[in-house]
């Protein structure tokens, strides 16, 4: 009998420190930062234990539950562009992006040429 007793009380003090830990991890991570519970998410995501659709979810649930925990997404501003053809909406705080190309008229003034963001303007 003491022989069988003995493996279940080893069984019984396992689960017990199992169930401690577990209470213990999730004591110090209610004890984080909204933005430290956001990093350590991200570096689970990118640990390489994913496929990639997988890590990608992880990575936008790691994003929502940020913003739910910050009290939402920074909200938007409108500005317009240099040429005011175009409104940009951007979080706020943040500069206006760069239209990304610089246009300029042919020598004979009949046309307007959009260059590529990546090439310099031709003078």
């Amino acid at each position: 009998m003491k022989i069988r007793t003995m493996p279940l009380s080893l069984a019984a003090l396992g689960a017990v420190l199992a169930v401690a830990s577990v209470g213990a991890s999730a004591q110090a991570n209610n004890q984080l930062t909204p933005q430290q519970r956001y990093e350590r998410q991200i570096a689970y995501c990118n640990s390489g234990r994913l496929p990639d659709p997988a890590r990608n979810a992880c990575v936008r649930d790691a994003g929502n539950l940020l913003d739910r925990s910050v009290g939402g997404p920074p909200p938007n501003e409108m500005s317009t562009s240099q040429d005011g053809r175009a409104t940009i909406i951007s979080p706020a705080g943040l500069p206006p992006p760069n239209s990304g190309s610089d246009d300029t008229t042919s020598r004979d003034g009949r046309a307007t040429i959009v260059l590529p963001a990546d090439q310099p303007p031709r003078n």
